[in-house]
């Protein structure tokens, strides 16, 4: 009889939940280099698990330079900007390298790669038969990649609930009201850690209040793309578009991240592109072989840096990495190597590596990294230690965090001196506190209860079943600013109190007039 029971729930529960059917999911890309692997990496999970999907992309010549894409198991629907601009956004990257590498990268070099996304986006909008088909398709969900304020944009044009997924740590905290306290939760580029004395927490709130003009200093170039793609009634505001996300996912873990308090419409699932390491070819295994007990270290600055613009940094860092015993894997395109340098005995260039296998290699012993999200999380998944050269974005902060939790440290590109490199390298390679941090982070990563591709999964199927993520995000994403910030109740107290206090000032005066003996007035 209990087991009949049993067969009825059962039955009930799967009528009551029926299996999720494929959904049509478009996944959209318009930025190169490791953004591109990422939301790559998305679509073939979304692809493998039996949804339809489509990537909607921007392709061009320099997406992974030194690199063959794979021929994707989902259709894309491509279309590549002008040759013209092509060859005028290769010259700014490259003008920008030179910049990084000098440490002279600022809000203003920020703001004009934003502009060049914007007119890239009016591009983008103006690819009618694409779009057109694509909101034929009537697609159930869109996965968006969210550095990119274009993203949103076509989300709105084609009028499909998204999903967000940010490519590293939260710099645009403030648009999805994730927001934490000041006194532990540093702001993006204030470089601070979790543990501020008074003068960090000071220039935290000042950062903060300054935030909102530099937000809108950084959205204002695609205010004229709205004005022109969308008709005067239905104009959305850019600040309000990362509001309506379903969910936002960042790629990041708190095994490398401070931790901070998120609204359940925020998830993060990082790590996607670290797993089990892969044999090397044949080539590089004898390379590696010939390293002994010393073993090597793997040099890679980036998915969009295949070659470094300025002779001096090349000459000092090539002249550094001689220094050390180890064996040098280093990701250059050899082609562009200074004819005048000669390549140090102990290193190997190659035009691309695959970064996770190496790092998953016994004889590994190091990672030079500029600091990417990506990077970080795969040697965090294997165990190795980092020595850091951030160049831009969010990587001086992504090392901040390397180096507060003892896993690594950094030299800032200006600083780059050939004897100052080497001692970095033998430091961290040499003081056993790296690798055991290093190993005590990886423990931490491959424990989570499930894998980050599952997670994803899991979070993508629950939006589409449950017809959205209204009920994951707060009420305070449609409160006034006043409210959130309960200005009004603080203007409210502050006003009772004025009036409390000086009803008991003038009650008091009026009292002490009462009580005092009356005085005559002087005679002469």
């Amino acid at each position: 009889m209990a087991g009949e029971w049993g067969r009825a729930v059962i039955l009930l529960l799967f009528f009551q939940f029926p299996l999720l059917q494929a959904a049509k999911i478009l996944t959209l890309c318009f930025i190169g280099g490791s953004h591109y692997l990422l939301m790559d990496e998305i679509s073939r999970i979304l692809h493998n698990n039996g949804h339809e999907v489509r990537m909607f992309l921007q392709f061009g010549d320099g997406m992974l330079p030194g690199h063959l894409l794979l021929q994707s198991p989902y259709p894309v629907s491509t279309y590549s900007l002008g040759e013209k601009h092509k060859q005028e956004f290769k010259e700014f990257f490259i003008n920008g390298q030179k910049e990084f590498l000098r440490g002279r990268y600022d809000l203003s070099d920020f703001l004009e790669f934003m502009e060049l996304l914007s007119y890239q986006c009016n591009i983008t909008l103006h690819q009618s038969d694409i779009l057109h088909f694509l909101k034929d398709e009537k697609y159930d969900l869109a996965f968006i990649e969210g550095f990119n304020p274009c993203s949103f944009l076509v989300a709105e044009k084609l009028g499909v609930p998204f999903i967000a997924f940010f490519p590293g740590i939260f710099m645009n905290a403030g648009r999805v009201g994730a927001h934490g306290p000041l006194s532990y939760v540093p702001l993006f580029q204030a470089q601070l850690t979790d543990h501020m004395d008074f003068f960090g927490r000071l220039k935290n709130t000042v950062m903060y209040l300054g935030s909102n003009i530099v937000d809108g200093m950084i959205e204002r170039p695609f205010q004229k793309v709205i004005d022109e793609h969308f008709s005067a009634g239905s104009r959305p505001s850019i600040a309000d578009l990362p509001l309506k996300a379903e969910l936002w996912i960042y790629n990041v873990d708190f095994t490398i991240d401070f931790p901070r308090p998120l609204s359940p419409n925020i998830q993060c699932i990082g790590g996607l592109l670290a797993g089990p390491a892969k044999p090397v070819s044949a080539d590089l295994e004898d390379f590696i072989a010939g390293s002994g007990d010393s073993g090597f270290i793997v040099v890679s600055l980036g998915s969009m840096i295949p070659s470094l613009p300025i002779l001096e940094f090349v000459k000092e860092m090539n002249e550094g990495l001689s220094k050390v015993r180890q064996k040098v894997i280093w990701r250059y395109e050899r082609s562009r190597w200074p004819k005048e340098v000669d390549v140090a005995p102990n290193v190997r260039l190659v035009d691309w590596l695959s970064q996770n296998d190496l790092l998953g290699h016994p004889k590994v012993r190091l990672l030079v990294t500029h600091g990417g999200m990506n990077s970080l999380m795969e040697a965090v998944y294997h165990g190795v230690p980092v020595v850091g050269i951030p160049l831009f974005g969010d990587q001086y902060e992504n090392l901040i965090r390397i180096k507060a939790k003892n896993m690594g440290t950094f030299i800032a590109p200006e600083e780059m001196e050939a004897e100052n490199f080497a001692n970095a390298l033998r430091e961290v390679i040499e003081n056993s506190r790296y690798k055991t941090t290093a190993m005590k982070l990886s423990v931490t990563l491959r424990s989570r209860p499930f894998p980050p591709d599952q997670q994803l999964l899991g979070w993508v199927e629950h939006i589409l079943q449950s017809g959205g993520g209204g009920h994951l995000r707060p009420y305070s994403y449609q409160q006034p600013w006043y409210q959130r910030h309960l200005l009004d109740v603080i203007l409210f107290i502050s006003t009772t109190a004025a009036v409390i206090v000086y009803l008991i000032v003038k009650g008091c005066t009026v009292l002490l007039s009462v009580l005092s003996p009356s005085r005559k007035p002087k005679q002469n």
